[in-house]
């Protein structure tokens, strides 16, 4: 799916040459991670991992591509699989109680039919062995695209857009929060300090691919 090219038997989603190639973080190894750096003194967070490098024209870039536009929602549910069971090998199971991931605004779903990172969070909850939901996390407001703006505009775009339905649900929970991709990280922090502000004993973060 990286590189277009047709699978062969054995293969399932991505051929083997690409996963092989595709640049890992191993992030969920090191708690000082380039990840959790982006986040220091911004918001409080128990994790800050990802699967993927993210890089401009590279092959994450064109499999994230082909996760949110080209419809192919069993490559966000495969890389939560594999990813999740890394994080499972590394205790992520019993550090969190409920997968929530960054949602989408209505009329964005409803072109797209579906939300990338729900779709990993549900692979992630297959191999975590935890429930994960999109309900209790709202996006309220439509915003422009983060493409080309810089990181406090990227912030401020995102400042106050996120909602928690049924807060009570939420009292107390650890909350591992997904996104398919972070770069400057502003849109982790506004999520996370709603579900934070809301009564969340902490909150963690696992994304397919980060930049640095």
């Amino acid at each position: 799916m990286a590189c277009g090219n047709s699978l062969v038997k054995g293969e399932e989603v991505i051929c083997l040459k690409c996963d092989y190639e595709m640049p890992r973080t191993e992030s969920h190894e090191d708690a000082q991670n380039f990840v959790a750096i982006k986040f220091y003194g911004k918001v409080r967070l128990t994790d800050a991992v990802a699967c993927y490098k993210f890089s401009k024209h590279g092959k994450v870039q064109k499999l994230l591509h082909r996760l949110k536009y080209d419809g192919k929602p069993s490559i966000g549910e495969f890389i939560g699989r594999k990813y999740g069971i890394e994080l499972r090998d590394n205790g992520f199971s019993e550090c969190y109680d409920l997968i929530v991931p960054v949602p989408l605004h209505k009329i964005k779903l409803r072109r797209r039919k579906y939300n990338q990172s729900a779709v990993f969070a549900d692979g992630l909850s297959q191999s975590l062995g935890l429930p994960f939901s999109d309900r209790h996390l709202v996006r309220t407001i439509k915003t422009s695209t983060q493409t080309r703006k810089s990181r406090f505009e990227r912030w401020r775009n995102v400042e106050s857009i996120f909602e928690i339905n049924y807060p009570e649900v939420l009292k107390e929970k650890r909350i591992l929060l997904v996104d398919d991709v972070i770069t400057t990280g502003s849109t982790i922090e506004s999520c996370a300090n709603a579900l934070l502000s809301a009564g969340c004993r902490s909150v963690g973060v696992a994304a397919i691919a980060a930049a640095k």
